[in-house]
């Protein structure tokens, strides 16, 4: 005899409410800790110790890119293979399509950047 173990409705509740506290207390966490940065860095301008850091846009697009591509691939594969095609194979196309674009947007980047040098380059020749 298989015996099916239904929960009690107040711990359904319990359970459900577990990571909605979770997602509250990170967002709190996140705010907190953006305030305490800004008030920071302002401190820093005021005093004038304030060092700006730079941020390897080009990097992190290769980087991401290729992370979200490679792993979307292999989730839509597997999805594909275990479901066939459903709503479950967005699990997989999603962080695809979003890797795909990043380094799309990594070439258009790069072409831009090329035509911007090209152009200063013939500038101070003229």
């Amino acid at each position: 005899m298989t015996e099916t173990i239904v929960a009690v409705p107040a711990a359904q509740v319990l359970l459900s409410l577990i990571p909605m506290i979770g997602i509250i207390m990170a967002a709190i966490l996140i705010f907190f800790y953006l305030l305490w940065r800004h008030r920071q860095i302002i401190r820093q301008i005021d005093v004038g110790t304030y060092v700006r850091h730079s941020f390897d846009t080009y990097a992190f697009a290769l980087f991401a890119g290729i992370l979200l591509t490679l792993t979307g691939l292999v989730l839509t594969v597997l999805f594909l293979y275990l479901n066939g095609i459903s709503y479950i194979l967005l699990g997989g196309l999603i962080p695809f399509i979003i890797g795909v674009s990043l380094l799309i947007v990594l070439v258009i980047m790069t072409k831009k950047e090329s035509e911007f040098s090209e152009r200063e380059h013939h500038h101070d020749l003229v």
